[in-house]
């Protein structure tokens, strides 16, 4: 497993990856529902990240977990991850992230921070952001889709970065150190809106189902009027 990175002299050297898959949210927008929870073809959204990740050559992968951890936690175990639950997960999403990214082991070279309510996301797209870090710009570190100029995921970036987020403030996630080190980030533009697609609202769901066929369902236990 792993990815490969073609080296100096004709050699190619091994890039360990690492993944953090965030999944804390409390998903108020949802009725406070678990958007990981969500099954495309009856298969929860959180597991299908992992089957992508895993399909792609993650090396390691860390899962973030904070609100409704008893219910996601069973559909992951059988993963060979890392689980980590954040404590306070209404301190935001930064505090997920620095949660994952600390849990991660020294060895990795790069990380790409998944997220659990992209239902399209798969291998093929995750080896694609993988493939566009291999190539970005020299002096860059952070390499994140573009879909007309609007930011997508997942983002991939340097252990370098990671170190750095961690060095800084509890406040500093990606986003924060992408602001103060502009120079780092490469704004990689693709065609592909799978990086753009995620799901916030029911209404989301709809307009997914509208716009490509493809319909969220909650498992039973969490149905709900809609």
């Amino acid at each position: 497993m792993g990815c490969i990175l073609k080296g100096g002299g004709g050699l190619y050297s091994r890039l360990v990856v690492g993944s953090v898959l965030l999944a804390a949210g409390r998903g108020e927008r949802m009725g406070g529902r678990p958007k990981a929870l969500l099954e495309l073809g009856g298969v929860p959204l959180i597991r299908r990240q992992l089957i992508a990740l895993s399909g792609a050559g993650i090396d390691e992968v860390v899962v973030v977990l904070g609100h409704y951890s008893d219910l996601i936690e069973p559909l992951v175990q059988d993963f060979p991850v890392t689980l980590v639950r954040n404590l306070d997960p209404d301190a935001g999403q930064v505090s997920s992230l620095r949660a994952g990214l600390a849990a991660l082991s020294a060895k990795i070279d790069a990380v790409v921070v998944a997220l659990a309510d992209q239902p399209l996301i798969g291998q093929a797209d995750i080896q694609e952001v993988i493939g566009a870090y291999k190539k970005r710009p020299s002096g860059t570190e952070i390499v994140q889709p573009y879909l007309d100029d609007l930011p997508g995921n997942p983002v991939v970036f340097s252990a370098s970065v990671r170190d750095g987020i961690l060095a800084g403030e509890a406040r500093v996630g990606c986003r924060q150190w992408q602001a103060a080190h502009p120079e780092l980030l490469h704004r990689w533009a693709t065609p592909n809106t799978r990086f753009r697609t995620d799901v916030d609202t029911p209404e989301d769901i709809e307009a997914l189902a509208q716009r490509t066929g493809h319909r969220l369902r909650w498992p039973a236990h969490l149905t709900q009027a809609e």
